[in-house]
């Protein structure tokens, strides 16, 4: 097993946001059940900042924030996906929408956890890691 990074593409269902961001061949994904990705069943892989690349289509973004205002919920403003957005808890980082991934079945293993964004004080500390680059 290689913890090489890969280079994968994705973007919104109109294809007018495109992205690369790199990853592991074994991820893990956040299916946070807070009010907004519960609700768009967003299902997220957390990474640094310097592992995204927005490919094309940031004049098609809107940006809807909530609560403290601090996460960045960017959506294309032609289709509404949610491909990626700055979270809160990692506000140097990106999540990329897991099923925004062009072939989001094209890793090793993918580990799906159940993260508790109904009670986000008590449990965001348990994802800060994630958007360092190790």
């Amino acid at each position: 097993m290689s913890n090489a990074l890969t280079w994968h593409q994705g973007g919104c269902h109109c294809k007018a946001v495109r992205f690369k961001v790199a990853l592991p061949s074994r991820i893990e994904v956040e299916d946070c059940d807070c009010s907004v990705c519960f609700m768009s069943q967003n299902a997220h892989i957390i990474v640094p900042a310097s592992r995204f690349r927005l490919l094309s289509g940031e004049d098609k973004l809107s940006t809807y924030t909530f609560n403290t205002h601090k996460a960045q919920h960017l959506f294309c403003s032609v289709c509404g996906i949610k491909s990626f957005y700055i979270p809160r808890s990692n506000p140097d980082g990106f999540a990329v929408t897991w099923r925004c991934l062009d072939d989001p079945h094209a890793f090793e293993h993918v580990a799906i956890h159940p993260f508790n964004g109904v009670n986000w004080e008590q449990h965001a500390g348990s994802l800060a890691h994630k958007s360092t680059d190790d």
